[in-house]
């Protein structure tokens, strides 16, 4: 007897993935929570703890290519639960290390980890959802970094307050071995999913062309032709600083700046990230009304770009006020639109390029978002260190404007690219079209 089928399976499909990014930011975040206390222990400056962030951005970086390459190879099923059990084990390391440089050395394998979350789960989008509900499903798991980042603050304030900052660690990495039972019951690809109703798979397949197996495997390095991969590229190095800053820096901006105590940082450091969360279905949402309204693909998702690259400027007086509510306020704002600029800036390879490269233009275009926000983590400790927080957050604000402006003119008009090709053709204005 042939098992039965679930009905709308994508969206069970999407709340793995939105799980799996939840469990990711937990982790992320419990050394920004735990690091108040940390710094205390070992007598880190702003500095040293921008050190230990770069560590885990280093590996982060070098792994997104390596990651999406990988996730390609042994697809999104074995992919995910590679890179989900690594960092979960590193996560753990971190509550049994007793340095700094131990604490940096888990830093690092974690980033290794961690990167493969992303180019997973957009690969695991472009096979289970139609163009039209893409920017939606790409913004509902990516809210998962958002309510990940708001769980973090009160449960890690609490457990670290209550059994010390080293079972928090050890808590939080034991979550993904549970998410990977799940993962291994209920994914595969559609095409040849048991599960899954032939209605269903035609929804999936609506209006996206079916890739011909015999296709020749696609060089790596000629993915670099195509001006829409320069484009991501010089958009995610400029903006994705903003958001490390956001993720690491924020805790320890409220205690030394602000004058919040361990607990008032567990009671409202959840919030910007909270609104972060809201902000990322609203893109999503936002974009896939536009296109049922009759606007063009690339319309809709630059208008939505244009307008939340601008929104993020409300950082700047963020660090100009003398109100902590009022910072708080501002903070929250800048990371509203921050998460509506993501989910159109991650759904972006999957309009373009076919489903057998998506997870490897995402890698590249993560990797060169790290080497932005090494710098960035570097600069931001210096800074803080000799000046201000002041400069950090204008430049917070002005960066994405100017990805914007990079992008929009870079990349061109929208369209998917079909089947690609290794010939010398395959220049870089194969992305043309709305």
């Amino acid at each position: 007897m042939e098992p039965r089928t679930i009905p709308n399976l994508r969206w069970y499909v999407l709340t793995l993935l939105f799980l799996a990014t939840v469990i990711n930011y937990v982790d992320r975040q419990a050394l920004s929570i735990a690091i108040p206390v940390i710094r205390d222990e070992y007598h880190l400056t702003n500095e040293h703890y921008s050190w230990i962030v770069f560590a885990f951005l280093v590996a982060y970086t070098i792994m997104q290519v390596v990651s999406g390459k990988v996730i390609d190879w042994v697809g999104t099923r074995k992919g995910m639960a590679i890179f989900l059990s690594w960092w979960s084990v590193a996560a753990v390391l971190h509550g049994l290390v007793g340095s700094a440089l131990g604490l940096g050395i888990c830093r690092f394998l974690l980033g290794m980890g961690e990167a493969g979350n992303w180019p997973g789960a957009v690969k695991a989008v472009a096979e289970w959802f139609p163009p039209r509900e893409r920017a939606l499903a790409v913004g509902l798991f990516n809210s998962g970094s958002s309510i990940g980042a708001v769980l973090a603050p009160p449960v890690l304030a609490w457990t670290i307050v209550r059994f010390g900052w080293r079972t928090g660690f050890v808590g939080t990495g034991a979550l993904g071995l549970l998410w990977l039972i799940a993962w291994f019951s209920l994914y595969q690809v559609p095409e040849k999913h048991p599960r899954l109703s032939r209605r269903e798979l035609a929804i999936i397949q609506n209006g996206v062309s079916v890739e011909p197996r015999a296709n020749p495997p696609v060089r790596w390095a000629s993915l670099f032709r195509h001006r829409a991969v320069w484009a991501l590229m010089a958009a995610r190095a400029l903006s994705d600083p903003v958001w490390w800053f956001y993720v690491f820096w924020l805790p320890e901006y409220l205690k030394r700046q602000r004058s919040f105590s361990l607990s008032m940082i567990g009671m409202l450091a959840w919030i910007p990230f909270f609104t972060a969360g809201i902000g990322g279905f609203f893109g999503g949402g936002l974009s896939s009304y536009l296109i049922r309204r009759g606007w063009s693909l690339g319309r809709a998702r630059k208008s939505v770009l244009l307008a939340s690259a601008g929104g993020m400027l409300a950082g700047i007086p963020a660090a100009l006020t003398g109100s902590a509510s009022w910072s708080l306020v501002f903070i929250s704002v800048a990371t509203f639109f921050y998460s509506s600029w993501a989910a159109m800036v991650i759904t972006l390879p999957t309009d373009i390029f076919p489903k057998q490269v998506v997870a490897s233009v995402y890698g590249i275009a993560g990797t060169a978002a790290g080497l932005g926000g090494m710098g960035f983590t570097l600069i931001t400790g210096k800074v803080v260190d000799r000046f201000s927080y002041l400069p950090v957050f204008v430049a917070a604000g002005v960066l994405p404007v100017v990805a914007a402006a990079v992008l929009v003119t870079l990349i061109g008009p929208i369209r998917p690219l079909g089947t690609l090709v290794n010939s010398e053709t395959a220049g870089v204005g194969a992305a043309g079209g709305r």
